[in-house]
């Protein structure tokens, strides 16, 4: 499966319309590209760096226009889409939410963040409650994590133990942290043998810098593709055979015993 990663600065503005366009955009040359899944950054729909009275301002719930559109372009590009935004749930809270909807419009997973990083995302978000849900696509099976998600080992331990073949990440992740695109996300997909879709921001916003290099680990470890720090529309071409073929060579899955992790601390 060719999966295409949309590395983006996102509507200067900020505007959800705006930056919708340059998703119908990034859909089209994805698709052409023979890309079947199109991974968008972490809050693509309003920018990260925004604050909590303007992330309430533009939330939506999880089937809202925004979602409506995303379903057209997917179906009109024949393109399954993954795109951060921010969620108003049915309880009044805002959550950093990534949604997957499949190339037919229908709606796979709603993933919220787990693990909110800083004062920056406690001030704007609730932390969702890591269910670790998997869907379908192509024959694989796939969920999702959101940026500091994946620097957790126990968050994408866990969609493998539900025998996922790919976690998608969208992320916002900022300088200094090119460790996590060089060697954390390949890290985690080395341990626990499936495939990381790694999705960043790039360009500014505020006081932060994004750095780009966004990725896609490997199950042998490193990364199939590593972007560099401005705007690019990335592929990579997961091979269910190499995923098999890393499942025999490496065995930390089989090899685990949990009967010996249970200490708190």
């Amino acid at each position: 499966m060719r999966i295409a990663l949309l590395q983006t600065a996102g509507d200067p503005q900020n505007r959800p319309a705006a930056n919708l366009d340059r998703l119908e955009e990034a859909a089209a040359r994805a698709a052409a590209g023979g890309a079947r899944l199109l991974v968008a950054p972490e809050m693509f729909l309003s920018g990260y760096n925004i604050g909590a009275q303007a992330a309430a301002l533009v939330a939506e719930n999880a089937n809202g226009p925004s979602a409506a559109r995303v379903a057209d372009i997917a179906q009109r590009h024949g393109i399954a889409i993954c795109y951060g935004y921010p969620e108003r749930g049915a309880d009044g809270a805002i959550y950093n939410s990534a949604l997957l909807i499949d190339r037919t419009g229908a709606t796979l997973l709603n993933f919220r963040k787990t693990h909110l990083f800083g004062d920056l995302d406690r001030a704007m978000f609730a932390p969702g409650p890591g269910t670790a849900e998997l869907a379908e696509l192509d024959g694989y099976k796939v969920g999702i994590l959101i940026c500091y998600d994946v620097e957790f080992p126990e968050a994408v331990r866990a969609l493998a133990l539900g025998d996922a073949d790919l976690v998608i990440v969208p992320t916002a992740n900022m300088k200094p942290y090119d460790a996590v695109s060089l060697f954390v996300v390949p890290a985690r997909a080395f341990e626990s043998e499936l495939y990381v879709a790694y999705a960043n921001r790039c360009g500014s916003e505020g006081d932060l810098d994004y750095m780009g290099l966004s990725c896609v680990g490997d199950p042998n470890g490193g990364n199939l593709v590593l972007a560099g720090d401005g705007e690019e529309l990335v592929f990579a071409d997961l091979d269910s055979e190499r995923l098999k073929q890393a499942r025999v060579l490496n065995t930390h899955m089989r090899d685990r015993r949990p009967e010996v992790y249970g200490r708190s601390r």
